[in-house]
């Protein structure tokens, strides 16, 4: 019993090091962030045709540190993914261990692609639509922290769920999901992908649509991606049993 209490304090003594290590990784990106944050800002503004408006002193401030943070998050994603490897690596086989290290820079590259796809394809075509709807009516004014908001909350959702596909190969190469019960619990899921994508949205018909279907899309393509990976897992199994 002392010896299962040692070794529990062991684990939870390496994951807070591990957590601290993700942390200090983050703080460092957000502050390299934030010493490039004016040309990043003007890479961001640089098809707007209008000058944003702040109402306070501290609103700059407040979108620099939105968009550094959206910069460190995504570099820290490989740093808290190696952690998180680390740390579960005693219990992977060997196999296991080669498998799962290779998934870290999909892991970047995905929630990479899923803010471009946020930003260069739903954010303009959303936008666009939004602003069409008071033209001739009111006078077009965006204040900074109006306009970083909803972009960020059209671009990072999607590099979150991006890795969707990526996760739940994961989870079935260790074993923990199977691809079957994934096609039972179909319909639970698009539910919670659909209150997911109205939450996420604005308030409009066009935005949900355009937010739901690329998620039931990538729900669709794990269901796939984990049947190849069960089926590859099967398929090493089976050859290590007849080599024994």
């Amino acid at each position: 019993m002392e010896d299962r209490n040692l070794q529990v304090i062991g684990h939870l003594e390496e994951l807070r090091s591990r957590t601290i290590k993700t942390a200090l990784a983050f703080i460092c990106f957000l502050i390299a962030g934030l010493a490039f944050m004016k040309p990043i800002y003007q890479w961001l503004i640089r098809d707007l045709d209008m000058k944003l408006a702040i109402l306070g002193p501290s609103e700059i401030l407040w979108v620099y540190l939105m968009i550094a943070a959206v910069c460190a998050l995504a570099a820290t994603i490989p740093v808290a993914a190696y952690q998180i490897w680390r740390f579960v690596a005693p219990g992977l086989s060997q196999t296991e261990r080669k498998v799962t290290l290779r998934f870290i820079p999909a892991l970047f590259f995905l929630f990479i692609i899923g803010i471009a796809f946020g930003y260069f394809l739903l954010f303009p075509i959303v936008l666009n639509f939004l602003t069409s709807l008071s033209e001739g009516q009111f006078e077009t004014m965006f204040t900074a922290e109006k306009y970083f908001r909803f972009m960020l909350h059209m671009t990072v959702p999607f590099g979150l769920l991006f890795e969707m596909p990526l996760v739940i190969v994961f989870l079935t190469v260790l074993g923990i999901l199977h691809p079957a019960k994934l096609k039972k619990s179909r319909r639970v899921s698009y539910f919670l992908l659909i209150v997911i994508s109205v939450l996420i949205t604005p308030p409009d018909f066009l935005s949900d649509v355009l937010v739901i279907l690329p998620l039931l899309l990538l729900y669709e393509i794990s269901i796939s991606c984990s049947t190849i990976a069960y089926k590859k897992r099967l398929a090493t199994q089976t050859a290590k049993s007849n080599v024994a």
